[in-house]
């Protein structure tokens, strides 16, 4: 529904726009040029989905690998320790407790269609430990406002979108991302933590926070001595290494369990080609909008007043064109998808405003969309806290997302 007004909002908006510059006789030919955005946008779309499937349909592939090899279970055992501080009160043999492990390592191995259902399961397990059944308990809280900060370490879709749309290295943003979306998941925990009066003075939990601050805190500082260029290209190449490790560790868990990995990795990018076939409509229907808006002059009427807002900080004026993205995350995930591609497509794949945007995209979830969707699974009525903490963690994820972009990205001119 929130996507439905937006979507209407942008022609409306793009329509008023232009009415006003052929009124005013700045653009006499405004409606022919926006009537060509409507065809040219169109096109682009179907171009860009072209490149797309290729990308998608060998990541969802190794993922496929991933899953059945075991590699979700894996990584949930690393966290159980964790969860055991997080969810303070949790029976650890509760199905509840499995769920929410299975989801957090999906979520961050990027296996979208095993995350989505172990979180809604996790919400009905967590249903049945609520005192009332109507308001969301604590428990309840924290996991929506995690899953809504969305720690991710393979940013699959963005990684596919940016070799799609051009990018010289398309899987350089995989450490700022992951970067990114450490903060939002971070601002998330410590605000609900701090509402819950979660004893944060635990050692291991401590321990654990300060590693998760020291470590990605410390690798920002050594390359913040780099020269721009050198650092770029150290941070592109740790990216790569790490992802290629990734994959070859996916492949030697699926030989030494002697899985069929390569039907595994078939099935997996038929998946990949099914969810590039999913997403054509959305996005070429938000692609439409939006250069039917930037036609009229709309989109530069609202960059321009967000610029107004912060352009004293001292940040590049290339960030001003990122924004949009920045504001639609929260609303609708393919309308920051078509925001981020769009943006790409204007100004670049490597441009520091299409590098932004995608770091605004994979920095943290759709906030409302995951809020509502897990809140109906379960049927709540007052949630409490949850929006709060959650937009509070949009806001960490993206000033990390500002200031990693500056940091690493920052233009030479």
């Amino acid at each position: 529904m929130v996507l439905n007004y937006v979507w209407l909002s942008m022609f409306f908006l793009a329509g008023a726009c232009g009415l006003l510059r052929w009124l005013d006789g700045a653009d006499p030919n405004v409606f022919a040029t926006m009537t060509t955005a409507l065809f040219d946008s169109a096109q682009s779309a179907v171009m860009l989905l072209i490149g797309l499937a290729g990308s998608l349909m060998f990541w969802m592939g190794i993922l496929k690998i991933a899953e059945n090899a075991g590699a979700v279970q894996r990584v949930a055992r690393l966290m159980a320790p964790l969860l055991r501080r997080v969810f303070p009160g949790l029976p650890m043999a509760h199905p509840a407790a499995g769920a929410m492990v299975l989801n957090f390592a999906a979520n961050a191995l990027g296996i979208d269609n095993a995350a989505t259902p172990t979180g809604l399961k996790a919400m009905r397990e967590l249903q049945t430990l609520n005192p009332n059944p109507e308001i969301a308990s604590n428990h309840q809280v924290m996991f929506m406002v995690l899953h809504a900060a969305s720690l991710t370490l393979f940013p699959v879709g963005i990684i596919a979108l940016r070799a799609a749309a051009g990018a010289a290295q398309p899987a350089d943003l995989f450490l700022p991302i992951l970067f990114a979306s450490l903060a939002s998941a971070l601002g998330g925990f410590i605000s609900v933590a701090l509402v819950q009066r979660l004893r944060l003075a635990d050692p291991v939990l401590l321990l654990m926070l300060v590693a998760a601050i020291a470590v990605p805190g410390v690798a920002l500082w050594q390359l913040s001595k780099l020269p721009a260029a050198q650092m770029q290209t150290l941070s592109t190449q740790i990216a790569g290494v790490l992802l290629f490790a990734a994959i070859l560790w996916f492949l030697a868990l699926a030989a030494i369990k002697r899985i069929d990995a390569w039907s595994a990795f078939i099935e997996g990018a038929r998946e990949g080609l099914a969810s590039t076939v999913q997403i054509a409509p959305y996005l070429v229907g938000m692609l439409v909008a939006i250069g039917v808006l930037r036609a009229s002059g709309g989109l530069d009427l609202i960059v321009g007043g967000l610029w107004s807002l912060l352009s004293w900080t001292g940040l590049p004026a290339q960030t001003a064109d990122a924004l949009p993205t920045m504001l639609m995350k929260p609303l609708s995930g393919s309308g920051a998808r078509g925001l981020m591609v769009e943006t790409m497509q204007r100004f670049g794949a490597d441009s520091y405003a299409g590098r932004l945007a995608c770091l605004f995209q994979g920095g943290t979830d759709t906030t409302f969309y995951v809020i509502s969707l897990y809140s109906g699974a379960a049927g709540l009525k007052r949630l409490r806290h949850t929006l709060t903490c959650a937009l509070i963690a949009d806001l960490a994820g993206f000033a990390a997302a500002i200031a990693l972009a500056a940091l690493l990205f920052r233009p030479t001119a």
